[in-house]
């Protein structure tokens, strides 16, 4: 089972070299927040509500979308571990301090990333 905690972030995609068009349009034209921070993959960060928006450009159409919801768990290992168990491939990226995390695929090919914040 996996005990989920909130959302974190939602993960959207934009053409590729978009990146300096899509951080005026965000902090600009919406007046969202940048949050300051080397992030992964060039993505760029914004505060929406009490959660965040991640922003990151990918090949449009690409069927291994990186797009994908950020769910808080309350414990990643027992998550990880029932995952494996209902024989559901979890793969890994880049390292976020002060956060653990996962991702997994369902059967439709959705990404869904799984966090555990450091205590």
């Amino acid at each position: 089972m996996i005990e989920i905690e909130n959302l974190d972030h939602i993960l959207i995609t934009i053409p590729l070299h978009s990146r300096e068009e899509a951080r005026r349009f965000y902090t600009e034209t919406l007046l969202l927040k940048e949050v300051p921070g080397n992030h992964p993959n060039g993505a760029i960060w914004v505060q929406l509500g009490n959660i965040e928006l991640h922003i990151r450009e990918e090949e449009i159409h690409q069927s291994n979308s990186a797009r994908h919801p950020g769910l808080v768990v309350k414990d990643l290992d027992k998550a990880k571990a029932f995952l494996k168990k209902e024989d559901i491939d979890v793969s890994y990226s880049s390292a976020i301090e002060g956060r653990d995390r996962c991702f997994f695929r369902d059967p439709w090919g959705n990404r869904f990333e799984l966090i555990e914040f450091a205590k």
